[in-house]
């Protein structure tokens, strides 16, 4: 792991190190405001780098949204084939030019900085030199705390091992506890806005469901994993989160998904402004469903004892005009009207005659 990650160890402690020359003249070199926000540096400048990666992370989930409700067509029609629906699956994505990775393009290009990062307060934690952080700037970054708690401690770590740090295990947990909380929140909520304001939600699709379930499952697991990150580690993760809510707000806001709640408070807005030209036949029609929609009256509730009146009045006039017309009434079909009732005659039996059948004589016999 070293080997492969020395060159990030190097890049993420220099720039580390740099930030922390420059927060230390306000701040004091062995200040924990002059670490933290060397953190917090080093996050903006990776968001920073990567917002051509997160442009076509925005347009591939855009075009995988769209192309969603081909995706099902080509699923449902060869659900027996495997083989031919990953193919077609494949042609369509050459075809629009998608690249359904493209989503996850700043996590995977932001992960090996992340663990960088991790492996960096890791090794400041024990004491050991890593990157261009000498040994005066490893005890002076151990001694470094964010409100009362180290920036190399977790929420796991022993009390014994806290002391070591100059600090106790209750501020470290407190701390850390506050930080996870804080982090799988705005994790939740950037996933929650991108649901509800920048998704067509007129389209119900698969890619739907997942993002959805993809909203109560990441919070989750940065609180599982959050209580074995340094409060370092949190800082950054917890920066890069709001950075992303952010970055986030700014995209729905300026060019949010046709279709979506953002997109047609947008159109709205600019409507207002008369600064978004449409086609008069449109405008028209959707004058003509406001109005109707204006003058539609709803129907008042009624009491059941109101119900029965009513149904009771709409049948009598009913009767009425069918009377005027010369035509019976229902009541008068039900009941035959004045025509006496047809009676069933029972035949008439002949003198003589035995009930029930009669036994055959035998030939033989007189």
């Amino acid at each position: 792991m070293d080997t492969i990650l020395g060159p990030l160890y190097t890049a993420v402690s220099w720039i580390i190190v740099q930030f922390h020359k420059l927060y230390s003249i306000p701040f004091g070199e062995d200040s924990g405001w002059a670490w933290g926000l060397s953190i917090v540096s080093l996050v903006i400048v990776i968001r920073i780098a990567l917002i051509p990666l997160f442009v076509k992370q925005i347009k591939a989930t855009r075009n995988m949204q769209a192309l969603q409700p081909k995706m099902k067509a080509i699923q449902e029609r060869y659900k027996n084939d495997r083989q031919r629906q990953s193919e077609e699956m494949m042609k369509l994505y050459k075809e629009t030019g998608t690249n359904p990775l493209s989503s996850c393009l700043p996590i995977l290009a932001q992960s090996p900085f992340f663990l960088a990062l991790y492996q960096v307060l890791n090794k400041i934690a024990n004491n050991q030199v890593v990157g261009v952080l000498n040994q005066d700037l490893v005890s002076s970054a151990r001694e470094a705390h964010v409100f009362g708690a180290p920036i190399a401690a977790r929420f796991m770590d022993s009390a014994d091992k806290v002391e070591t740090l100059n600090a106790s295990l209750t501020d470290v947990r407190v701390v850390t506890v506050i930080m996870i909380l804080l982090m799988s929140a705005s994790q939740f909520y950037t996933q929650r806005q991108l649901m509800t304001k920048n998704v067509d939600l007129t389209v119900k699709t698969p890619f739907m469901q997942q993002q959805k379930m993809l909203m109560y499952v990441f919070p989750i697991i940065f609180a599982v994993f959050g209580i074995n990150f340094p409060v370092g580690v949190l800082v950054y993760w917890l920066t890069t989160n709001v950075w992303t809510l952010g970055q986030q707000m700014y995209i729905i806001k300026r060019n949010p998904t046709p279709g979506s709640l953002a997109w047609k408070q947008r159109q709205e807005k600019l409507r207002a402004k008369g600064k978004l030209k449409e086609d008069p036949a449109e405008v028209q029609a959707r004058k003509a469903v406001e109005a109707a929609r204006a003058n539609r009256q709803q129907p008042k509730r009624m009491t059941k004892a109101q119900r029965q009146a009513a149904a009771a009045q709409a049948e009598a006039k009913k009767a009425e005009e069918q009377a005027a017309e010369g035509k019976p009434s229902t009541a008068e079909k039900t009941s035959g009207g004045d025509r006496p009732a047809r009676t069933r005659q029972q035949p008439k039996k002949k003198s003589g005659q035995r009930k029930g059948p009669q036994r055959p004589k035998h030939p033989s016999k007189k």
